[in-house]
């Protein structure tokens, strides 16, 4: 086999297991029951297909986990947590969060098996969470006596509480800067 036919088929293989992800989130949020065929047909390729990349239904439940994962990861990464400035930081981590979790809810509130790939990449972006906002404390838009801890989960439930309660399409960007000036002054009155 060629190089070229070689590569051509990793794309084909990438593409079915692309699919078959994107498939099993649209599904498996509608049905958590559903079966490996339901899955199949959502994405458009034979159910022997799925077989042939997750051995069983918990397979491919933990690679959905682990994509969703990695995307967030991603996410974040791309919101350039140790270099931009902690405000900017901030508000791209946030606007681009909320569009990984808007797009894959069902797998994100998969309970992460401990010591996975999906709970490492979990560990790592609250881990990487902490470090954006010491760096907002440090700048003093944080106040240094705050439990960066308790910050974090607040953050965390501001992001959850903003998807529940926003219609499909809501503007990411503006939704960003919403949960960012309620973390960061509260409800409270502006001074």
């Amino acid at each position: 086999m060629s190089e070229t036919a070689g590569r051509s088929l990793r794309a084909d293989a990438e593409r079915s297991v692309r699919a078959i992800l994107e498939a099993a989130e649209r599904v498996l949020a509608e049905d958590p029951g559903a079966s490996m065929e339901q899955i199949a047909a959502v994405a458009g390729v034979a159910r022997t297909t799925i077989h042939r990349r997750f051995a069983n239904r918990q397979a491919l439940i933990d690679a959905l986990a682990s994509s969703a994962a990695r995307q967030l990861a991603r996410a974040v990464d791309d919101g350039r947590p140790d270099t931009a400035p902690p405000l900017v930081a901030m508000h791209r981590i946030t606007a681009n969060v909320l569009q990984v979790k808007s797009a894959w809810a069902f797998a994100l509130g998969l309970p992460a098996e401990p010591g996975g790939e999906a709970a490492l990449l979990q560990q790592d972006v609250a881990r990487r969470c902490i470090g954006v906002l010491r760096r907002a404390q440090a700048d003093k838009l944080i106040d240094e006596a705050a439990d960066l801890e308790w910050v974090r989960r607040v953050y965390y439930a501001l992001i959850g509480e903003s998807l529940h309660g926003s219609a499909d399409g809501a503007d990411p960007d503006a939704l960003a800067a919403r949960i960012i000036d309620t973390l960061l002054h509260g409800a409270g009155p502006r001074t």
